[in-house]
């Protein structure tokens, strides 16, 4: 069926999908900050990194809006308060929303784009649900190794990347002071998952 995208369900989910990614934004970016109060900087970075791309997610579906360009679409909506000190509580709570928008939300909104007639919405949603399952996992592989003590230690030696200057070294554990910036055990990472991580101890 086609429906005028003035009348929508398909406008409704979007603005309440601008709304979700926006509050998503300020809330880990409200946890990337008490995360460097408790020295996690490596929590602190993944917080304000995902921030950044739920930044991008809500870009996109505001602006499968711009025929409504200066008017106002009002919507109801139900949205966490996920307030804690506890960082593990945070990525758990982080997690559960990310797997929540993967599916049922995001895939249930691509399916009415599509039978309103907004294919170009749904494929948005699709590929955006995607992008929120990685999330997921990656706020629930953090809260594992956090609850198991081993943020910082590994069971076998592998390579451990500080997150302020780049040193990489090999090891059970990350050092409590990086050897070359003096920086805390917090700005570790598994080279594994830091950012551009994968291979880089190979030479091409």
């Amino acid at each position: 069926m086609s429906v005028r995208f003035q009348e929508s369900e398909t406008l409704q989910n979007l603005m309440r999908s601008f709304a979700g990614e926006s509050q998503a934004r300020n809330r880990y970016t409200f946890a990337a900050e008490l995360c460097r109060k408790q020295h996690l900087h490596v929590l602190e970075a993944v917080f304000t990194f995902t921030a950044n791309q739920e930044k991008e997610h809500a870009e996109i579906f505001y602006n499968h809006m711009k025929a409504l360009a200066g008017e106002t679409v009002r919507i109801d909506g139900g949205y966490p308060v996920d307030l804690t000190n506890d960082v593990v509580q945070l990525l758990r709570r982080a997690q559960h929303n990310e797997y929540e928008e993967f599916d049922p939300v995001y895939a249930s909104f691509a399916n009415t784009a599509r039978e309103e007639g907004f294919p170009e919405v749904a494929a948005s949603y699709q590929q955006i649900a995607k992008i929120e399952e990685t999330h997921g996992n990656r706020f629930g592989q953090l809260a594992n190794l956090l609850e198991a003590g081993k943020l910082f230690v590994s069971d076998a030696s592998c390579a451990w990347m500080c997150l302020n200057c780049g040193h990489i070294l090999e090891g059970l554990q990350a050092p409590k002071l990086c050897p070359v910036c003096s920086h805390d055990q917090g700005f570790f990472i598994r080279l594994e998952m830091a950012p551009y991580g994968g291979g880089i101890l190979k030479r091409p």
